[in-house]
This record gives C-alpha cells, sequence and structure tokens, in this order.
C-alpha cells in the first residue's frame, strides 16, 4: 500500500512522547510535520491481541491535535454537517473518502496477514453520514492528499501549529525550539483497543 518504511525506534519514542504511551499496531509513519516528526501513524486494523481496532490513521501531534480541537469548538463541524445534507457534490466526494478508508483498511489488514473487520465497520470521523471528528478527517487527509474535502478544508482553516516548538521533544523529533520550516502540511509540494472506537477517544 505504502512504500514508507516500517517506523524507525526514532519514529516509535516520537510517537509515545505525543501520546504518553507506546503505540499499538504501529505500522508506519503516514504523514510527517516539517519538524520530522511523526504526526500521523498508520496503526493495523487489529491489535497484536486480535482486538479489532477500525482507526487506520491516526494523528498523534498533540500541537496538531489542539489547533484542531480550537477549530472544533468554533463550531465548523456543525456547518459542515448542514452543508453535506445540502450538497449532492459534497455528499458524493464525502462518501468516496469514506470508501478510500475502508479499501486502505482492508488492504492494510491483508499486508499484516490478520482477518480484515467486517463489513458495516466504521470507517472514522463519522464517514459518509456525518461529521463528528475532525482530528480523524485531517488524519485522513494528511496521509492520502486529496483523500478528504473535510479534512482538507480544516487544513486549510488551521494556523501553522508546527512553527513555535516541535511536536515533542527536540531530543526525540531532532528539531530545535523555534524551528520554522518551510512549507505548510497540506499544501504539499508536487511530487484503540474497543472495535466502536473513535479517533478522538483513542487520543
Amino acid at each position: 500500500m505504502s512504500s514508507e518504511p516500517r517506523p524507525t525506534a526514532q519514529d516509535e519514542a516520537a510517537t509515545a512522547a505525543q501520546i504518553g504511551r507506546p503505540p499499538r499496531g504501529l505500522r508506519r509513519v503516514a504523514y510527517r510535520c516539517p519538524c520530522g516528526a511523526p504526526a500521523v501513524i498508520e496503526t493495523a486494523p487489529r491489535l497484536p491481541d486480535g482486538t479489532p481496532f477500525p482507526t487506520l490513521f491516526y494523528l498523534t501531534c498533540p500541537r496538531a491535535a489542539s489547533a484542531i480541537g480550537t477549530l472544533e469548538g468554533q463550531g465548523v463541524m456543525r456547518g459542515m454537517q448542514e452543508r453535506l445534507a445540502a450538497d449532492p457534490e459534497l455528499r458524493s466526494a464525502y462518501a468516496a473518502a469514506h470508501e478510500d478508508y475502508l479499501r486502505r483498511r482492508d488492504e492494510a489488514a491483508r499486508e499484516e496477514g490478520v482477518e480484515p473487520l467486517p463489513p458495516g465497520t466504521q470507517s472514522a470521523g463519522g464517514m459518509p453520514e456525518r461529521v463528528k471528528c475532525l482530528h480523524a478527517l485531517v488524519a485522513h487527509e494528511l496521509a492520502v492528499p486529496g483523500a478528504n474535502p473535510f479534512g482538507r478544508e480544516a487544513l486549510e482553516a488551521l494556523p501553522d501549529w508546527w512553527r513555535t516548538n516541535p511536536c515533542a521533544s527536540a531530543s526525540v523529533c531532532g528539531a530545535e525550539p523555534g524551528d520554522a520550516p518551510g512549507a505548510r502540511p497540506g499544501a504539499r509540494p508536487d511530487p484503540p483497543s474497543d472495535p466502536a472506537v473513535t479517533t478522538e477517544e483513542a487520543r
């Protein structure tokens, strides 16, 4: 599914520092902040003990998560939900994002040699009928640019969260406080253990 290599010990340490515990079912780093630290990880559809884990793309960067939480607090999801109900083209694009998520998750299961999650298992973020968690939608868009219309909208509304400090400690991230690397995420240059858990609950 991806040419991204398996995560390094440094990636695992950075992710653990970000989320406050060792990552479970970590397959790869799906997106890195400009500071070089993991920002979105891809997780296996089943944890090592076989427990279903529907959240394929998991936002780990705490600064990004905080910025998205602020955006959610401003009520943007309500407006997105209203537009979703009124705009057939947007509904189609959001449904396609849902199908993309399911396809990638099933492919990840095959690559891991585990049983895919049962048909009807949720994707993430409320897709395809609700806008429930911007963290999950942004994670999808960062991992797969152009895949998620609401994830893209949220990214465009976010501040440059990485510019003040790196996501975790400088010794883990390999970046120094105050670094201000180049392009903003989302403008990318040209070439949880319960089956019902959401990305936000798993954080």
